[in-house]
């Protein structure tokens, strides 16, 4: 008799439970899928079915499922961006807006500032990867979607078609907000990708930070120039539509893209009992600093514990202490997190949150996910080679999380009698209760 699965129900915005894993993997490759109640599944043939009726009604729209990277059986994911994309779409899909004309439209003036707030805002949402679903925003939730939100393009473009919103540059001139594309013309779906530019993180110029849409969900995380693979074929683009900074006036010289329209609302609005607009404005600000961790399901509108430990983290990592490190913004912690002044949180510096479900030393999925770096993911993996799953391993196991680690927990779980959803390689509470009990 098979065990029962009682994995991985952790409550989160984007619902990572193994059903909705499992559809999200399966759904967008085969619409002839089974169909059960789970809302995924709905949501999947709903999908389908405007799609179907707005080809009846004559229009050429793309097809719901169009895959032009879609991850390849027998290939470690580790190995390839596993990030298939659909093709170019309105706003909201097919049954959205009217197409736009072939030619592209003058594009729409951002500066560098808006376009980095932008993609932070799918990273703090922690949107799901998906070819054929579409965020609240309109734009399609794959790489390709994720750049013409960030860069706020009229409709949804995929990796053939967003470099005519953009003009080469060289790797010396890129700056946040610009792009790394890699477009297989001769065969778009093996390893078509793009991600988005946010700087530097060493004086060599090795190694950049990522914004980018791929599995499970945006992430932002530090990546070798110019990606993990096909690094050679990666082309840097600048849109067409960035001006210049403004300047925050009554300062001296200014403060290039300074927020200067979200001002401090004021202590009132956050602390036990707060349930406003600005407290999920703070939590995106602080899981956009390093701060996530403290969030076992996303930043929200109402004030919780972890509102407070990720402000005191950031606060601490300032080197501030006593009442300045009390875990409540003030005037001076909101000013550096809206200029994106002030030190990051180093990962690490949070703490897990508390544990889930009652599974003692259980984190959260949020620390095992891709571009995580934590000493949870080195106790992991440490306790995984102690079961016998060693063989993963070719070096470690460490504090990044790697496809390594991921087989490495699929084999376990596999053993445990769990297929699909339930076994996908990313610990829940079950899995690290069986694994450490």
């Amino acid at each position: 008799m098979e065990s029962p699965v009682f994995e991985e129900i952790d409550p989160a915005s984007d619902c990572d439970c193994p059903g909705c894993v499992h559809w999200r993997r399966v759904l967008p490759h085969s619409w002839a899928g089974r169909t059960s109640g789970h809302p995924a599944a709905h949501r999947a043939l709903a999908l389908a079915a405007v799609a179907s009726a707005a080809l009846g009604a004559g229009h050429a729209v793309p097809a719901a499922a169009a895959s032009y990277a879609p991850h390849r059986p027998g290939v470690p994911a580790g190995d390839e961006p596993d990030s298939p994309q659909g093709a170019t779409a309105p706003l909201h899909g097919p049954g959205g807006r009217p197409a736009k004309p072939a030619v592209a439209p003058k594009p729409t003036s951002l500066t560098r500032t808006e376009i980095i707030n932008r993609a932070k805002t799918w990273v703090a949402a922690k949107v799901p990867y998906s070819m054929s679903a579409y965020w609240s925003d309109g734009y399609r939730q794959d790489c390709s979607g994720y750049v013409s939100m960030a860069w706020k393009l009229p409709g949804n473009e995929w990796t053939g078609s967003l470099a005519q919103y953009g003009e080469k540059i060289s790797k010396e001139e890129l700056q946040p907000g610009d792009i790394l594309l890699f477009h297989n013309a001769s065969d778009p779906e093996n390893g078509s990708h793009v991600t988005i530019f946010g700087g530097w993180t060493d004086s060599a110029h090795t190694t950049y930070t990522a914004y980018e849409q791929t599995r499970p969900h945006t992430r932002r995380a530090a990546t070798p120039y110019a990606y993990w693979s096909n690094s050679s074929r990666y082309v840097p683009y600048r849109y067409k539509g960035v001006v210049a900074e403004e300047t925050v006036p009554g300062k001296e010289g200014g403060t290039p893209g300074a927020p200067a329209a979200v001002p401090f609302p004021g202590a009132a609005y956050f602390g036990p009992g707060a349930n406003n607009k600005y407290v999920t404005e703070l939590g995106r600000m602080l899981v956009a600093r390093g701060a996530g961790g403290s969030y076992a399901s996303g930043p929200g509108p109402r004030w919780t514990d972890a509102d407070r430990r990720a402000t005191r983290a950031f606060q601490t990592a300032q080197g501030w202490t006593g009442a300045e490190a009390d875990g409540l913004p003030g005037p001076h912690t909101w000013e550096l997190l809206v200029t994106g002044k002030g030190k990051d949180v180093k990962d690490g510096a949070v703490g897990p949150p508390p544990a889930s479900h009652g599974v003692p030393g259980y984190p959260g999925r949020a620390l095992f996910r891709p571009g995580a770096n934590n000493s949870y993911v080195t106790r992991l993996g440490e306790q995984l080679v102690r079961k016998g799953f060693g063989r993963f391993y070719r070096v470690g196991p460490g504090p990044r999380w790697s496809e390594a680690d991921r087989r490495a927990v699929e084999a376990f779980q596999r053993t445990q009698g769990w297929r699909g959803g339930a076994a996908d390689g990313y610990p829940g509470p079950e899995t690290w209760r069986r694994l450490f009990s």
